[in-house]
């Protein structure tokens, strides 16, 4: 179980994450969503310990921080790694001792090759073979099919549903509705800030209708064209 009380989270004068209470558990996929800007980095990067905030994370870890995985949305690499550099380097740090990996390089990548010359999609399945082969309990991705080929979308979706299966808990970001309301066995909506809406698989149509109308009705009006 995790839990989430009263996080709130600030720069400067600029408030980001307004008093989040959520419960997070084993062998649930979660799917957050909201406009660019509502705050679902921040929330992400709180929960694996990235970022300071106000009130409070829990769990049956020790140090939750050891067992997450974080998949960011646009993952950086050290000048000269290569890809076997870097999932030796991730592993590790988890106390994780891998030495071939080619024998599960499941996204077929150049591990010889520099990391930092990677495609974008090749980044991001670069980074969530580090976090899959660190054995974590928490897996946190941060818009995982943004900028990948529907291949390896279509394997994402099988690892999440084996992660499931395994009672690891699983956080979400995405832009793609249809893709998390096939997925997850929840869904929040974050907007400003503020968790404005709870929404389990019985009330994904009615939430997809509630955000289409917002976008559409509110905001296409105002281009006039």
């Amino acid at each position: 179980m995790l839990i989430i009380k009263q996080l709130s989270k600030s720069y400067g004068n600029t408030q980001v994450l307004k008093n989040i209470n959520l419960n997070f558990e084993k062998g649930k996929i979660y799917g957050i969503v909201g406009k660019n800007g509502a705050g679902k980095t921040t929330l992400f990067n709180c929960l694996a310990d990235i970022e300071s905030y106000q009130g409070s994370i829990t769990s049956n870890y020790t140090m939750l921080k050891n067992h997450v995985g974080l998949l960011e949305t646009n993952p950086i690499f050290l000048s000269k790694i290569t890809g076997w550099e870097y999932l030796k380097l991730v592993c590790r740090a988890k106390k994780v001792y891998i030495e071939n990996f080619e024998e599960q390089n499941i996204f077929d990548l150049p591990l010889q090759q520099y990391a930092e010359n990677y495609s974008t999609g090749m980044k991001k399945k670069l980074a969530l073979m580090g976090i899959l082969l660190q054995k974590n309990d928490l897996f946190i991705l941060d818009e995982p099919f943004n900028g990948v080929d529907i291949q390896s979308n279509i394997l994402i979706l099988a690892i999440l549903e084996k992660l499931k299966s395994q009672q690891k808990t699983i956080l979400i970001s995405s832009h793609i509705f249809s893709t998390l309301s096939s997925t997850c066995d929840h869904i929040f909506l974050l907007n400003n800030g503020v968790i404005e809406k709870k929404a389990n698989r019985e009330d994904f149509s009615a939430l997809e209708k509630t955000l289409k109308k917002d976008i559409v009705e509110n905001t296409l009006d105002q281009l006039n064209f």
